[in-house]
């Protein structure tokens, strides 16, 4: 997953990678409302982590200015901040944000309050996302169908999770490239039928019903459950 960090300290923002990263995350940092919009119009994220003080405005204004546009709306933001005041805090919930988190803080309540508004964007609030009798555990970074573990690769498991998320959605493969990759070193777009080829493979050998990876040709793929399981 690809995510924002709008903060003009190097130190900080330079710390809240290294965490993001370890944890699996592609980082891109903005030092400015000016640049956090320019990245916003240029590349997809899947949050924002948004700092107040910057240098050229309020970072409440980053968070409206999300939310005025249509294709962003659903753009989870987190606001990482020094200020603790309650005012602060209405404000900054107020502008958009989905989660205001003080400085200082844990590194594993930082991935944790992005983990759930990331997982509340897109309509979940369980850590075990189930479809057909698949589940897909966001926290243990696990995939398994009848309770039994599917041996899944980083990049595999990356997909799962994106289709998971999104369960129901058409994901394009620049989607799926930006997710997997985070603008470092992309590959041509048809790996992404590779992973999606080797990922069906996988789990149908693991006995996989109920649902499907389906491609909409032309378009991308998604993760759907099928009429037999919605029969029931």
């Amino acid at each position: 997953m690809n995510i924002l960090l709008v903060e003009d300290d190097p130190i900080v923002a330079d710390a809240l990678a290294i965490t993001l990263e370890e944890a699996g995350y592609f980082t891109t940092n903005a030092a400015s409302i000016h640049e956090a919009l320019e990245e916003l119009n240029i590349n997809e994220f899947d949050a924002v982590l948004l700092d107040l003080k910057l240098p050229d405005g309020d970072g409440t204004r980053v968070a409206r200015l999300i939310r005025a546009k249509k294709e962003r709306q659903l753009i989870p933001i987190l606001v990482v901040s020094g200020n603790n005041s309650v005012d602060d805090r209405i404000m900054a919930l107020g502008a958009g944000a989905d989660g205001y988190l003080s400085k200082p803080f844990d590194r594993h309540e930082l991935l944790a309050h992005l983990e759930a508004i990331i997982r509340r964007a897109n309509g979940h609030s369980s850590l075990v996302i189930s479809v057909g009798n698949l589940e897909i555990d966001l926290h243990r970074k696990i995939v398994s169908v009848d309770g039994k573990t599917v041996n899944l690769t980083r990049k595999e498991f990356e997909i799962m999770n994106l289709l998971g998320v999104r369960k129901g959605a058409v994901l394009s493969k620049s989607s799926f490239i930006n997710h997997l990759y985070g603008g470092r070193d992309e590959p041509e777009s048809k790996i992404v039928d590779v992973f999606v080829c080797k990922l069906r493979h996988k789990l149908n050998k693991a006995g996989f019903s109920g649902a499907a990876i389906q491609t909409v040709w032309g378009q991308g793929h998604k993760l759907v459950e099928t009429e037999s399981r919605m029969a029931h």
